[in-house]
C-alpha cells in the first residue's frame, strides 16, 4: 500500500497506472469481519478494474492509499436437487431409530427425526391428534412415516 496522488480532471479520477476513470463506489453500512466492527467498508473509494485495485483517501489529505481488490469468489457447482421417491413408489419397511434418536429418510436420503407419541392436546378448541403415536419427521423433504397399527412397519402418511 503506497499513498498516491490521484489526477482529477472534470468530474473523476484517472488511474495512475492504466490512465482510465475509476469507478467511484460510495461507502457501505458498518459490517462486523470475524466479532470485530470493520468501518473500512463505510469509507468511500474509487476502483479500477483493470488493474484490480482500489484508492481510498487517506483523511481528507488529498493522498490516496491503494490496496489490492479481493478477487471475485470461484463459481460455485450448481447446487443439485436431490431426487425424491413418489410417495407411492415407496414400499411400507421397518425403520429403526439410531442412537441419535434419528434414522435415515427412505425418500430422500437425509436424516429424519423420531417423534414419540404425546397425549392429546386441544387446540382452538379441538383434539389435536397428530403427534399422538410415534413417527418419524423428515425435515428435508417434509415426509411423515407413521406406524402400521400392530407392527414394526411405517409408511409414508399425507399428515
Amino acid at each position: 500500500m503506497a499513498l498516491v496522488k490521484l489526477v482529477k480532471k472534470g468530474a473523476g479520477y484517472f488511474c495512475p497506472t492504466c490512465g482510465r476513470m475509476l469507478h467511484h463506489v460510495s461507502g457501505g453500512v458498518v459490517e462486523i469481519v470475524n466479532g470485530r466492527v470493520n468501518m473500512e467498508a463505510t469509507q468511500p473509494k474509487y476502483e479500477c478494474a483493470k488493474c484490480g485495485v482500489y484508492y481510498r483517501e487517506l483523511l481528507g489529505s488529498g493522498f490516496f492509499e491503494d490496496h489490492p481488490m479481493d478477487p471475485p469468489p470461484p463459481p460455485s457447482a450448481p447446487k443439485t436437487k436431490k431426487r425424491l421417491l413418489r410417495t407411492g413408489d415407496i414400499p411400507p419397511m421397518i425403520l429403526t431409530r439410531e442412537a441419535d434418536g434419528k434414522c435415515p429418510c427412505p425418500r430422500c436420503g437425509e436424516r429424519m427425526d423420531f417423534v414419540e407419541g404425546q397425549p392429546v392436546r386441544i387446540v382452538d378448541g379441538k383434539a389435536d391428534m397428530e403427534n399422538v403415536m410415534d413417527h418419524f419427521r423428515c425435515p428435508y423433504c417434509h415426509s411423515v412415516f407413521r406406524r402400521i397399527v400392530g407392527t414394526d412397519y411405517f409408511q409414508w402418511s399425507a399428515k
